[in-house]
């Protein structure tokens, strides 16, 4: 069984991603990790090039400046990693997403266990959304709490905004896409994207609207958010970004004046919804696969 790891990085260390610390969590369970990297005007591959690590291979790309169809951009750039990957698995992280050392045994045991069952084609990940400082999460219907980040090599797929992927079936007509079958993991990925200071976020959001074409994105304000939504995460955090995160003390603050969106509103009554009813009512895109 050979395992890949890819991902698409511009701008990186900039943008304030711990993308080192994402592909260092991942490695040690990797037999080659690709990195197609778009032109940057920071340290990300001179970063990249210091961990010297003969498992990360470098692609380097152009973006298209031009390309502002619904996040397209982002689906190329993620494929042209993926389609450079020559495992059995393959295994994308995101920049801002680690990996726990705790839990690679169980995820390369779970690629070994199913890895020649048709049925399953996708592991995925539960979510940690860390929101404002490390201690911090986010928990209502707006955040996924569930997602794929591993595919066989074998399945016919791609991302088309890079978000998730889409599944063409053998045999079947190509303009039918589908999501994965997918083996749901008790195993956590930790997202980081929000808690980056919001100078380096808003400038994220910036290239992200560009290529989404929506120019009418308001600037990020952590303290804008409903605070029901918000719950105290108490369990470790991944070696390796100890000390990557400024340090902080209890529950992010939101702002007490914050008038609730339509979408957060929405979110409330969603949220009672689950607790009265042990609903989840979060995206995911995948079906799940029950092999008992």
């Amino acid at each position: 069984m050979k395992i890949s790891g890819f991902t698409f990085l511009r701008n990186a260390e900039s943008l304030g991603f711990p993308f080192i610390q994402s592909i260092q969590s991942v490695l040690p369970i990797c037999d080659e990790f690709i990195v197609n990297l778009g032109r940057s005007d920071d340290r990300t591959l001179e970063m990249l090039q210091a961990l010297n690590e003969s498992k990360i291979k470098i692609i380097h790309s152009v973006w298209n400046d031009k390309m502002r169809a619904r996040g397209f951009m982002y689906g190329q750039q993620k494929m042209i990693a993926q389609y450079s990957c020559v495992g059995d698995w393959l295994f994308y992280l995101e920049a801002d997403e680690v990996l726990h050392e705790k839990d690679l045994n169980a995820i390369k045991q779970a690629m070994n266990d199913y890895l020649n069952d048709d049925r399953v084609e996708a592991l995925a990940f539960r979510y940690h959304h860390f929101y404002g400082n490390i201690n911090t999460v986010a928990w209502s219907p707006a955040w996924y709490r569930q997602e794929t980040r591993v595919i066989k090599s074998s399945v016919r797929s791609y991302a088309p905004d890079g978000l998730f992927w889409v599944v063409l079936d053998e045999h079947k007509s190509n303009k039918n896409g589908r999501y994965p079958h997918a083996i749901q993991l008790e195993v956590p990925i930790y997202h980081y994207g929000w808690v980056r200071s919001e100078q380096a976020m808003n400038a994220k959001v910036d290239q992200v609207k560009h290529f989404w074409g929506n120019d009418t994105v308001k600037k990020v304000d952590y303290s804008k958010i409903d605070p029901r939504s918000l719950r105290l995460f108490e369990g470790p955090h991944p070696a390796l970004v100890q000390n990557f995160f400024p340090a902080a003390q209890g529950l992010f603050q939101a702002d007490p004046n914050h008038v609730l969106t339509k979408r957060e509103r929405k979110n409330r009554w969603g949220a009672k919804l689950e607790k009265w009813f042990g609903w989840d009512l979060s995206k995911r895109h995948f079906s799940a696969v029950k092999t008992k």
